[in-house]
């Protein structure tokens, strides 16, 4: 009688935690959508807003549906501003910057996490007081470096400045310390290799999630950014996507409608990126996590 009344309380308690457990599931997965439906709502309110018209965006109610007018929308921003040339001169500076950031980030960063040189501490601290400084504070020099060198008007002056910054070096330092061992470089050293075939056969191949985040992170911010371009591209035939987008907003009578199909326009190509990369930067920590 003893051994059943165990055996009845065991599989009670057996029964309490399995649905206590898939309680907390259910629950998760509920905030969860939640969160990706409130993720969402601002790109699906941007299409309802760039498919209606002005008067529909300020009617009340607000219209939650998407309207007629999405084709026609798109079509007065194409004749309104040079939307693919300045989209080229876009994906020039966004493609090349990322990758020279890719590349000098990481490199820095390997040799800032791996090696002991002069100065490493004095170095690394003034890198990390740089990027404390507010970036308006370097637009006139950084214009006037630009103009000396005779690359203001030029999309070099879009690329050259952003090939590294202090995030990113910061960013991939601290994951190298953490993700690469002493004694892979240690192995490599006894075959013989030298310092950047370490970091390009050892490091780069362990540094993908990382470089993944960081290549989402650079590209979307040269994407969107509009202040340097705005003060260094000096002619208005060769400006990129954000620039060529504020000239849709005017001082009186603003078309909100023909601005938010700009804007619904621009964010596309983000969007691609971001699935693109985020699928690798998944993949990637799912095939570290299941090696260790």
């Amino acid at each position: 009688m003893a051994v059943d009344e165990r055996e009845r309380a065991t599989g009670s308690a057996g029964l309490a935690i399995g649905s206590g457990s898939r309680l907390t599931r259910v629950c998760v997965r509920v905030v969860l959508l939640l969160g990706v439906l409130i993720s969402l709502f601002p790109f699906y309110w941007l299409v309802v807003m760039a498919s209606g018209t002005t008067e529909d965006i300020y009617s009340y109610p607000p219209k939650l549906v998407p309207g007629p007018h999405l084709l026609d929308n798109m079509g007065r921003v194409l004749d309104t501003v040079d939307f693919f040339g300045s989209l080229f001169n876009t994906v020039v500076v966004a493609v090349v910057g990322t990758a020279l950031v890719l590349f000098f980030d990481s490199l820095a960063a390997f040799a800032f996490a791996k090696y002991e040189f002069p100065g490493k501490r004095f170095l690394f601290g003034a890198l990390l007081a740089t990027y404390m400084i507010p970036a308006q504070l370097s637009l006139v020099p950084q214009f006037v470096t630009m103009a000396e060198f005779g690359w203001a008007g030029s999309l070099t002056a879009l690329i050259i400045p952003g090939a590294a910054n202090a995030f990113g070096i910061f960013w991939m330092r601290q994951y190298a310390q953490n993700s690469l061992p002493d004694e892979l470089l240690d192995a490599g050293r006894i075959d013989g290799a030298g310092f950047f075939r370490l970091y390009w056969q050892v490091a780069m191949p362990l540094f993908r999630p990382a470089l993944a985040f960081l290549g989402i992170f650079t590209f979307i911010s040269i994407w969107n950014d509009y202040i340097w371009p705005l003060v260094v591209m000096i002619d208005p035939d060769r400006v990129t996507l954000q620039v060529a987008l504020a000239n849709l907003n005017v001082l009186y009578n603003t078309d909100y409608s023909l601005v938010m199909a700009g804007a619904l326009m621009s964010v596309v190509p983000l969007i691609v990126v971001f699935l693109i990369g985020a699928r690798h930067f998944l993949r990637d920590l799912a095939a570290g996590a299941t090696k260790m």
